[in-house]
């Protein structure tokens, strides 16, 4: 697992950029967690950095709320992992999405 293990838990606009770089990594699937060629859906990088201490389950939490704003905001009202695994979805559809959701907790990260 190499720079996934041993972790410090990061805030979630970085959560979700690590998501992404999990899935750039080790490749994206959709309907399971992780395939046997070893790619992992958004819940399964996600779950793999809370076992690895990149990420407390609350910050998990946060991050999928944001997950779920920026889609709301797309009219999509589905719970993120079955949007991953919709027919016709594609990797480019859940690099925008983990970068926007990224984007959308950093502002809130900053506000005052």
């Amino acid at each position: 697992l190499g720079m996934w293990q041993t972790g410090t838990p990061q805030p979630p606009s970085l959560h979700l950029l690590h998501t992404l770089s999990v899935l750039e990594t080790y490749g994206w699937c959709r309907t399971l967690d992780i395939d046997v060629q070893g790619r992992l859906c958004m819940r399964g990088a996600q779950t793999l950095l809370v076992k690895t201490g990149w990420v407390t389950p609350d910050g998990r939490d946060r991050a999928v709320d944001h997950m779920h704003t920026v889609l709301a905001q797309a009219g999509v009202h589905m719970q993120f992992f079955a949007w991953n695994d919709l027919p016709g979805r594609t990797f480019p559809h859940v690099r925008a999405l983990l970068t926007r959701a990224a984007h959308h907790a950093h502002r809130s990260e900053i506000a005052p």
